[in-house]
């Protein structure tokens, strides 16, 4: 039993080296600040890309797991940090501080996500075709990438933030649409999917909302207390046909 066990332990650690080198380090620039984004290890010219913005931690497993899986889908799959080195909280507290932040001042927000799609461009990727997907904090910033009419052809928001500030106007949104929101998540307010409805409705959008039944806030993250397989599963699927559809 024991040379089992073993045996397992290697073959997790060998697959956890796999992934590792898989994504490389990307250093760029916002004036002053560094920022440390990965890429998937297969690019080449004109290849589609996919931009994944993290959860209010910065990038973690479930974004690196995405990237590994997009790759293998055939993606260039690019994770943009957006906190910058020395900034990376360490406990939801400070999560929250930084999160709030850039919630507020979306303008820095969606400066950092179109570095980050500079840089993608720069490694070779097709600038034609290019798609956002963002996990929580990034499901916001994905629904900002379109309000700030990035150069991409489709966001997808997995258990984002959904509220915006009435202040601001609703514009048109070029981009394609498709969010994915679980059904007992209560960091979303009924009024805000209301809102957000009127925002793509009178933006003349693309758009999807799906919602997942009997799934909580981070209910696509395996190292969460939310997790939920089988919306997990089908949310992915769900992503795959958009990209599929975006992108081709």
């Amino acid at each position: 039993m024991k040379k089992i066990i073993n045996c397992f332990i290697l073959i997790f650690l060998f697959m956890n080296s796999l992934n590792a080198q898989n994504l490389k380090t990307v250093i760029y620039q916002d004036g002053q600040q560094k920022l440390n984004g990965m890429i998937t290890d297969h690019v080449a010219k004109n290849l589609s890309g996919v931009l994944i913005l993290p959860a209010w931690k910065g990038i973690d497993n479930e974004a690196k797991q995405a990237a590994t899986d997009l790759a293998k889908e055939g993606y260039v799959a690019f994770i943009a940090d957006i906190y910058g080195e020395g900034n990376i909280p360490t406990d939801n507290a400070s999560a929250a501080k930084i999160a709030g932040k850039y919630k507020s001042d979306f303008g820095a927000y969606q400066k950092r996500i179109d570095l980050a799609l500079k840089e993608m461009i720069k490694a070779g990727v097709n600038p034609n075709k290019i798609a956002i997907i963002g996990y929580c904090f990034g499901g916001t910033g994905a629904l900002e990438a379109a309000r700030a009419q990035l150069p991409v052809q489709g966001v997808v928001s997995i258990h984002g933030g959904l509220a915006k500030d009435i202040s601001r106007k609703n514009i048109p949104l070029k981009a394609k649409i498709l969010i994915e929101h679980p059904a007992n998540d209560e960091s979303v307010k009924q009024e805000d999917i209301v809102n957000l409805t009127k925002e793509m409705d009178e933006g003349k959008t693309d758009w999807q909302f799906i919602t997942y039944a009997n799934s909580k806030h981070t209910f696509t993250n395996p190292e969460s207390a939310d997790y939920n397989k089988t919306m997990a599963d089908r949310s992915w699927q769900h992503t795959l046909l958009f990209l599929k559809e975006v992108l081709k």
